[in-house]
This record gives structure tokens, sequence and C-alpha cells, in this order.
């Protein structure tokens, strides 16, 4: 079954896809994610490459890829710097998705659906990105690594 046009991300509280939905303008889908920008695979110092990121995308309400907010927190050498409960990375990611969800005017939390987009910021892609493998086709939300595929319902594979 080939992918639709728009694919559907149904909102799970305290779960991967808990900041997901409508505000006044369309739609939102928001992250705290970390990543390796494209082409670094796992080098022996990879605590220096993986990065945080807070991710704010804004959709038109048919799903269109309107623009992003992507900011970069920090490192995962420098987070192994700190006490687990004093992790400054996190806690300027989670600083920072605050901000971008409040400045989203008349938020409402739910389903969304969105047409497949992509982008690179930083070296690192983001997006709804198409793939297959000529018989099987799906989508995966990067640099999140959500799955979705037949029955395109809106549930993920991690």
């Amino acid at each position: 079954m080939a992918v639709p046009d728009v694919i559907l991300i149904r909102y799970k509280p305290d779960h991967r896809t808990d900041t997901i939905g409508r505000y006044a303008d369309g739609q939102f889908l928001a992250s705290i994610t970390w990543a390796f920008r494209e082409g670094v695979g796992l080098p022996r110092d990879w605590p220096r490459h993986k990065r945080l990121y807070a991710v704010l995308h804004r959709f038109d309400r048919d799903g269109h890829h309107m623009d992003a907010d992507i900011w970069f927190a920090g490192t995962w050498a420098e987070k192994q710097q700190h006490p687990p409960d004093q992790d400054p990375v996190v806690a300027r990611a989670e600083s920072k998705m605050a901000e971008l969800l409040g400045s989203l005017p008349a938020i409402e939390y739910g389903d969304i659906a969105i047409r497949p987009f992509r982008l690179e910021v930083d070296g690192v892609v983001f997006g709804l990105v198409v793939g297959g493998d000529g018989e099987y086709e799906w989508a995966t939300l990067e640099p999140d690594d959500l799955f979705f595929s037949v029955p395109w319902d809106g549930s993920y594979d991690t």
C-alpha cells in the first residue's frame, strides 16, 4: 500500500507524541530529540557528536509544512559532565520547548494529519520522510525515529 498524501499521527499523552495538536493557525508537532549529523556514524568520541534539539514544526490546516523552530540545546558530552538531577542540556531544551509551545495561540493537544516533508538544519535531517523497498512503503519522523506504515491509522513503532 502506498504512502498516503496526508499521514495521521495519533496523540498519545505521556508518550512520544504528547506534544502534537492544533493551534489557531493550523497544526503543530513538537519534540525534544537527540540526533547525530548526517554522515557522522558512531565515532569513538560519539558523546561529542550526539546533539539535543528542541523542535517545533508548524503546518497549515491541510497538513502542509509551513515552518520550523529548531534549537540546539547541547551535546551528550556536556550532559555527562553533570549529575542526572542537574542536567543543563535537557533543562535548556525543556525550557525552550515550553517557550515555543507557549508562543502558539489557542493550543489544543490531539491527533494531527500532515504531509511528508524534509529539511536539513545543522547537518541533521528533520521531517516526515517517505521510504520504501519496492514492495513496502513507510514514513519516518526524523530524527525522532517514529515509524509509520500500514494500516496508516496514526500508530507508530520505534
